[in-house]
């Protein structure tokens, strides 16, 4: 049985160039790079050519890059680190479809005195414009708000909203993990302060992210302890993932656009296929502002985790917009925000692609996801057979 991989908004296969480029690092190449040695220094030099292939991607000073060990790392040295600069007590601003890793800090904020403002969003998974406008008449904030959103694929319009948090004297921070080396992203067209990626989102390994930081912005470091990063990040650098995240960034910086379409394409035509041979299904979120790879399609009267069981069986792995825990169904916060019908919400299944997608996936999906669909709606007391 052939396996087809549709969850690459969870983790992407590493590429072969780029386990390719690590190699050396793990086996030669061993030297600390804070060593003022000869063999430290020549590692030295190569983390500062991944620096600049990480940089480039999002059109970045390579000095505005700090290296670190995941996207949720960056998500809480940004948001964390700079409420701590400010010194004092922070409105702090987020929507409520973030991912944990952002929800989760700003929430823990909250609970130390700051006051969280958590931004609705819309039917399509986009955010309330007027309520963060007035959210940010609410005094000095710190701003959070993803690029694209991981289970919809819905992109926010954070160039406007940079300008909007730049009026109010706010400082923004997004979560592009999902967005870059997906959708363009330029430092140099935007006012965003802060930008956190992951390596395993694009194709490096885990364990390996990166956080932006435009010049001038205060932020404290979140973990201390020595003087790696310009003593933005304490801790020996992770060379040989360094090295293969900035070969990820650069074979995605080359290869965006053609990428971009072929994704759009597979995309398409799997939602057109599941729209037109599966009877109730809804797509969800904004059909136009979203990822070129991501697909949440809801089928109503039935569970997803059952779908995923379904396709699991036949070598498909996609991931579903809700998660059983302690044997109880909790619904996806993202789309309950977006206020998806009680009959859907439960039976959402998110498809993500990647450049290793193949027509052959597409078509093998379009197969088997009508009779999964037809077996547990005739399964189940609820649906309509």
């Amino acid at each position: 049985m052939r396996n087809i991989y549709l969850d690459n908004n969870a983790t992407t296969q590493p590429a072969p160039e780029v386990l390719a480029a690590m190699e050396p690092f793990l086996r030669d190449l061993w030297g600390n790079p804070s060593s003022m040695h000869r063999f430290g220094g020549q590692v030295k030099r190569h983390v500062e050519r991944a620096r600049e292939q990480v940089a480039a991607l999002v059109h970045a000073d390579p000095a505005e890059i700090i290296f670190t060990s995941c996207g949720t790392e960056s998500d809480n040295t940004a948001i964390r680190g700079a409420v701590e600069a400010a010194m004092q007590r922070m409105n702090v601003v987020t929507s409520r479809v973030e991912h944990p890793a952002v929800l989760a800090p700003c929430r823990y904020l909250a609970e130390k005195g700051c006051r969280l403002h958590e931004i609705a969003v819309d039917a399509e998974g986009q955010l309330d414009m007027v309520q963060l406008g007035e959210a940010l008449r609410d005094g000095p904030a710190v701003v959070s708000l993803m690029w694209a959103n991981n289970e919809t694929g819905v992109i926010f319009p954070i160039p406007e909203i940079a300008e909007m948090v730049k009026a109010a004297g706010g400082v923004l921070h997004t979560d592009a993990v999902q967005a870059v080396g997906k959708v363009p992203v330029d430092m140099r067209k935007t006012a965003v302060d802060m930008l956190s990626m992951s390596g395993h989102k694009i194709h490096a390994p885990k364990g390996v992210g990166a956080l932006f930081v435009r010049k001038g912005t205060r932020v404290h470091p979140f973990l201390l302890g020595g003087h790696q990063e310009e003593s933005r990040r304490a801790g020996t650098e992770n060379v040989p993932y360094i090295i293969g995240l900035g070969c990820a960034c650069e074979m995605a910086r080359l290869g965006l656009e053609k990428e971009q379409a072929a994704l759009a394409m597979r995309r398409d035509r799997l939602e057109k296929g599941l729209l037109a041979t599966c009877p109730d299904a809804r797509v969800n979120g904004d059909r136009v502002h979203r990822l070129p790879n991501t697909l949440n399609i809801s089928f109503e009267y039935i569970e997803g985790e059952s779908i995923l069981y379904m396709l699991s069986d036949v070598g498909i792995a996609a991931s579903s917009g809700s998660a059983c825990t302690s044997g109880s169904l909790e619904p996806s916060h993202v789309l309950r925000a977006m206020g998806v019908p009680f009959t859907a919400v439960h039976g959402s299944v998110r498809f993500s692609l990647s450049r290793y997608t193949t027509d052959q996936d597409i078509g093998a999906t379009l197969e088997h996801m009508p009779g999964i669909v037809r077996r547990l709606r005739e399964m189940s007391p609820f649906g309509r057979k």
